[in-house]
Order: C-alpha cells, then structure tokens, then sequence
C-alpha cells in the first residue's frame, strides 16, 4: 500500500472508532438492512418474523452447488451483530453443507464495527499479514474509501473465473462496485428510499391518498396541510420534517432532487449546481417558514428509527423520507398504524422515480490468500433464494432485477416490493459521493446544512464552492 494511503486510513480509522464510540450516527444509509438493530431484531424475532434458513433441505432451495475445482478453507469476517449474525451463520453453515463434498470450507468470524473497518483491526490484520480472505461490511461508504485508499483487491479475474457478471446487476449499485474501471466491492444486497405517508392523515387534511405528492411543489402543500400549530406556537404535528430519518443522510435527497455531488469519471466534486442550490434553499426556506428553534424542541424528544416513540409511529408526523425496512420497524411496534409509500418527490430536473441505493458490500482485502474461494462464496450469496428470509423481514431487494423472481414477497404479489422493483430499475439510480474522502465531506457537508437551518450562511453557493474547494483539494492529495 501507498505511503501517503496509509496515513490516510489510519486517519480515517481514528475518526471513525471516534464516532463509533458516540452511537450510530444518520449521516451514512448506505448500509442495507441486515444489520439493523439488535432490539429491533430481537422484538421482530419474538414477534414470529425469526430469521432462520431452512438448511436441512437444499433441494427445496433449488441450490446447487458449482461445478468447480476449487477446494480448501477461506476466512471471512461478517459485520453483521444480533439476529442478523445468526442468519448470516446459517447462510454460512448452508454454503458449507452445500460444498462439503467438494472439500470447500468458509470459517465465519463476526467482527463488530463494519468488519474491523471503524476500528482499524482490519486495516492492522491486512498490515501483519493475517487479513480474511472475504469481509462483509454494512458501511458502503468507508468501504469504498478502503478500496479507494488500497486496502482491497480488484476482483475482476476472480468474478470472471466463478461467473459472476457485473452486467448483470442494477446500473445504480455500479457507482460502488468500480474504482478506477476495475471492481473492487460487490453489493450484497440494496435498500430503496421512500417518502412514507400516512392515508389516514391525509384524508383527515382534504389530501387524497391515492394520489401522493410527485413534485417538490406537491410535497411542500401535503407537508402544510398536515402541520398543526399549538396556540403557543410550537408544533403539535409536522408533515414532514425534511432533515429526519433518511432525510439527515448526507447526500440522499440531493441526489434525488438530481445533484450528483461527485463524478467517478472526472474525479471532481459538484456541490454547486443548480440542483444542489435548490436543495438547500429548500431546507433553508422551510427553517425560515417553521422557525428551526420551533423545530428543534419538536424534534428533541423524538423517539429513533426502531422505537415505539418514533413521531411517525405516535403521529406526530405524517410523513417521512426513509428506506424499506422501516415497513419492519412499523410490524414491530406500531402494526396498527397504517402507512402508504411513493417515490420521493423531486423538483423540476430531478431524478423522479427514483433512489438512492444502500448497499452492505463485500471485499477481498489485501492479502488474502483464497481470493477464487471468496468470490465462490460471493455469487453463492447473490442468489435471493439464500437472501429471502432476509428480504421477507426487511423488504431489501436484490442487486439485479432477475433475482427479484426467486424471493418469497414477489411470488406472492406483494404491492410495495413490486414497486420497490420499479424503482429499483429506474437508470437514474446511485449511490453518491463515493470517494477517497466520503465520510469526512458528508460530516461537512451536514455541518454546513445545519448552518443552513439556522440562517447563519448568507450565500449559499458561496458555501458550497468553499466546501467543495476544500475536499477537492483532498481528494487531489490522494491521487
């Protein structure tokens, strides 16, 4: 590895197990929902959705296993922590019954905080030689830094050799497979980004339920006809609060209402577009219209994703911008409230119909010594008979559109994962700000959002062009 690369990944590493010591934060989605909470997971287990996987019979899967030659044991380190540990063990445990007679043999280690990649015990395995032949890591954008920074290798000869064809997956979980032309991250799985909308409180404000809002004009009207304003002047209920949930991500709406804040061809950051001036006057217009101190004390003791005192949950929202498994979150602790989902709505030029992808990805680190037998492994867990419990419990989806076939939920036509299906094929789908710096410029970038908020930045573009400048010149250093 590169010197300079390695300065870079320790830096990274410190500032991550720093964040990490404080709690999740929301400024990175782009993990997929296997990982979810371990409270979530437990209440969801207890309350019949367990995530188990039926290996005692193969046939009934319809798995076969490889016609190869390959033979021997790889190590691989799962991120993955409470019930999600279990199911990932279980597929483990199936790809190994199903390759016993061929002597292949995957070890499994659970490594908490992303494979060892927030703490740094990854990058120390691959520096004394020791590293996993295989990780899978719920973080997609420290991953891509890895592999941006050398920590992993190019998969592309061993995809080729087990038949796994990046053709074949959805264009906009491409934006995390490449760097520099070659693959070095293979999405497991995906998660789409919706705007939840209760029907009942829709119908209580003169909205109509079956037509959501398509246009950010749309959305900024059902967001007023929901709000209740106290006589004191605080909020009893908002319509949306466009910086909760997956709307406090750094670049997701962004992207959406059509920036793209960073090109992997030119290797340039673009924060300054019109689409991205739009949506920070956007945020900065409805502070000013709400009053952001209003805000705050209505948000402050606002219960999280997987909590019963969620302010969806207790109707103290009628929508919210938010990913598949929150559909989950809702069976676990509020199966009473009823909930209907759309596209996000998006202004003039933006990417209607579409998403964000988060993605849990695998890599092959520097190092390894059975990088074939990892990438057997890989295209085993791409098949959404072996990904189906999980897709069931979470609504995540597949990364290609034909694997949708094989999954419980489509066979049974159900109405949400059909149109997850849709967007999930829209071409204007990625996963943005995917670069040598990704976690540094969203922490930024939501600083200066939250400045936003506040009123406290007079020219918004200039802001921006100074933000992107900054990391520009950071990104530049790293070449």
């Amino acid at each position: 590895m590169k010197r300079k690369g390695l300065a870079l990944l320790l830096t990274f590493c410190m500032l991550a197990a720093g964040a990490a010591g404080c709690g999740q934060t929301a400024a990175d989605s782009s993990g997929a929902a296997s990982n979810a909470p371990e409270q979530a997971q437990e209440e969801s287990k207890q309350g019949g959705g367990e995530v188990e996987h039926a290996r005692a019979d193969i046939d009934a899967e319809g798995l076969v296993a490889e016609d190869t030659d390959l033979t021997g044991e790889f190590t691989y380190w799962s991120a993955f922590t409470g019930d999600s540990a279990t199911w990932d063990q279980s597929r483990v445990d199936l790809f190994n019954e199903l390759y016993a007679d061929k002597g292949i043999h995957c070890n499994v280690q659970f490594v908490p905080d992303g494979a060892g990649i927030n703490n740094g015990k990854l990058l120390s395995a691959i520096a004394g030689g020791t590293a996993p032949d295989l990780i899978i890591c719920d973080n997609a954008t420290s991953s891509y830094q890895y592999a941006a920074n050398g920590s992993f290798m190019a998969m592309d000869e061993y995809l080729k050799e087990v038949g796994i064809s990046v053709d074949s997956f959805f264009e906009g979980c491409k934006d995390i497979i490449y760097y520099k032309d070659s693959a070095y991250l293979i999405p497991q799985d995906a998660n789409v980004i919706l705007l939840y909308y209760n029907p009942d409180i829709a119908e209580e404000c003169g909205l109509d339920p079956d037509n959501p809002p398509k246009t950010l004009e749309e959305l900024n009207q059902w967001s007023e006809a929901m709000t209740v304003q106290n006589d004191d002047g605080s909020y009893a209920r908002f319509g949306l609060v466009p910086w909760l949930d997956s709307g406090d991500d750094a670049f997701v709406v962004p992207y959406i209402f059509g920036n793209t804040p960073y090109d992997q061809t030119t290797g340039k950051l673009n924060l300054t577009d019109d689409h991205m001036v739009t949506y920070m006057e956007w945020i900065s217009e409805y502070a000013k219209k709400y009053n952001p101190e209003r805000i705050a004390t209505f948000t402050s003791g606002l219960g999280g994703m997987f909590s019963p005192d969620h302010p969806y949950m207790t109707g103290k929202v009628g929508m919210t911008i938010t990913g598949n498994w929150f559909s989950n979150a809702l069976k676990i602790y509020a199966p009473d409230v009823p909930y209907r989902v759309c596209a996000v709505p998006v202004p003039e030029g933006g990417r209607a119909e579409s998403t964000t992808f988060g993605v849990n990805v695998f890599a092959i680190p520097q190092g390894a010594k059975n990088p074939e037998l990892a990438a057997l492994f890989i295209k085993f867990c791409l098949q959404g008979q072996v990904n189906d419990d999980n897709f069931s419990q979470w609504r995540s989806i597949p990364t290609s559109d034909a694997e949708f076939d094989n999954t419980t939920l489509i066979k049974e036509g159900d109405e949400m994962y059909l149109y997850e299906r849709k967007i999930a094929n829209s071409s204007e789908n990625g996963i943005p700000a995917l670069c040598s710096v990704s976690a540094e410029l969203s922490e930024a970038f939501r600083t200066l959002r939250q400045s936003v908020i506040y009123g406290k930045v007079p020219d918004i573009r200039q802001a921006l062009q100074e933000l992107q400048d900054k990391y520009q010149a950071e990104i530049d250093k790293a070449e």
